[in-house]
């Protein structure tokens, strides 16, 4: 099997690594034979070239590896490949996120394969864990830790006792984020993770503007602090319910107990739950992100398209709407200014901040609270 790679930064070099130079048994009849990069690097390798059309047009690459980020022109490069009747392999979660059923209607038409392993979990077989449970059981929800440089933050702030920007820092220092960290702590990334999950949990198409997505970056050492008193630790989760025909779905920062498994993730891994109406709950853990995990999810596809191994049919055909009343929790709310509301159930001043702990409530219900709060600098979160 011929492979062409579109991209050579850090998860593309990877895979070219484990395909090329660490040529495992499984591997010995693939080979990366052509890469898409910049033209000031076409001088790293004699494979590189620098025009699409030398990858769509040369009838030998059998395979597509789509490492570039972003949507554009990930989207095109993506679509050009799959009317070309090559498998495509990605990991650019916010571009499966935009447009999965594109990619997955295109790849139908031309008989030919659409992979997406690595763009949710990193090294972690979430998405094929989904579809194996789906073969003879109902996922109705499923929740995680989704983003290792968010929980590499906030373990680093609990067992470092460092403020929000120097765990931050540090994070950027070892390449878990980046120099603009927008993508990790504000949620998109995760919100795009929860959109490809739940597409595939569920069966259905799924639009990310619908639910909410919280950042993390109100989060303060004095937050922490708190939460320890309370014997409590803070997480960025993201999480979606399907009852019937609705489903909710969120991202934001999540109170579990001290003792509980999700407060003792550490460092940059990640952990993620799945519930099915027969087996029950289901863990994964592992590195969710870095430079070799992610490839050997891509490669693990690679496998599986040349051996011809599927693990059931991802269809979006069910229609689901989303619902912003499915679940009713209770919310704790950080916040210089005082809220008198019916939904409050207690307040603790702690200096010149309250911590108000609301009664168990509604999304919507929790929005219109959230929506009323002047302080710009509040956290919130949802406790488990």
């Amino acid at each position: 099997m011929n492979i062409a790679i579109l991209g050579f930064g850090t998860i593309g070099s990877g895979v070219y690594e484990i395909v090329n130079q660490i040529q495992a048994e499984e591997l010995k009849d693939c080979k990366v034979t052509k890469i898409l990069d910049l033209p000031q690097n076409k001088d790293k390798l004699d494979i590189i070239v620098c025009d699409i059309n030398d990858i769509t047009e040369d009838e030998s690459i059998d395979l597509v590896v789509e490492t570039m980020g972003g949507i554009h022109p990930a989207y095109e490069f993506i679509q050009n490949c799959l009317q070309h009747k090559k498998h495509v392999v990605t990991a650019n979660k916010a571009v499966v996120a935009a447009h999965m059923s594109d990619f997955l209607k295109s790849a139908k038409e031309n008989g030919v394969q659409f992979r997406f392993e690595a763009s949710t979990g990193g090294g972690i077989p979430w998405l094929a864990s989904i579809q194996k449970a789906k073969r003879i059981d109902e996922i109705s929800s499923f929740y995680g830790i989704f983003n290792g440089t968010t929980n590499y933050i906030l373990d680093s702030m609990n067992t470092l006792n460092e403020e929000f920007e120097t765990a931050l820092k540090k994070a950027q220092q070892l390449g878990y984020a980046e120099a603009n960290p927008s993508a990790d702590i504000d949620g998109y990334d995760v919100q795009n993770k929860v959109t490809i999950s739940a597409a595939l949990a569920f069966d259905s198409k799924i639009d990310m503007k619908d639910f909410p997505c919280f950042s993390m970056a109100n989060i303060t050492y004095e937050d922490i602090q708190y939460l320890k008193s309370h014997h409590q630790m803070i997480k960025y989760i993201g999480q979606a319910i399907k009852k019937e025909n609705m489903y909710e779905a969120f991202v934001m920062p999540m109170v579990f107990a001290s003792n509980s498994l999700e407060a003792n993730i550490p460092s940059n891994f990640n952990i993620v739950t799945l519930n099915g109406n027969t087996i029950g709950e289901l863990k994964f853990y592992g590195q969710g992100a870095g430079k070799l995990p992610t490839a050997n999810a891509i490669v693990e596809d690679i496998l599986d398209i040349k051996n011809q191994i599927s693990y059931g049919k991802v269809s979006l055909d069910k229609k689901l709407s989303y619902c912003n009343t499915l679940l009713k929790e209770k919310y704790l709310i950080r916040t210089n200014c005082p809220i008198e509301n019916e939904w409050i159930d207690s307040v603790e001043c702690k200096g010149a901040n309250y911590y108000i702990t609301t009664k168990a409530i509604s999304t919507k219900d929790f929005m219109k609270l959230v929506n009323s709060i002047s302080d710009q600098k509040a956290m919130i979160a949802k406790y488990m």
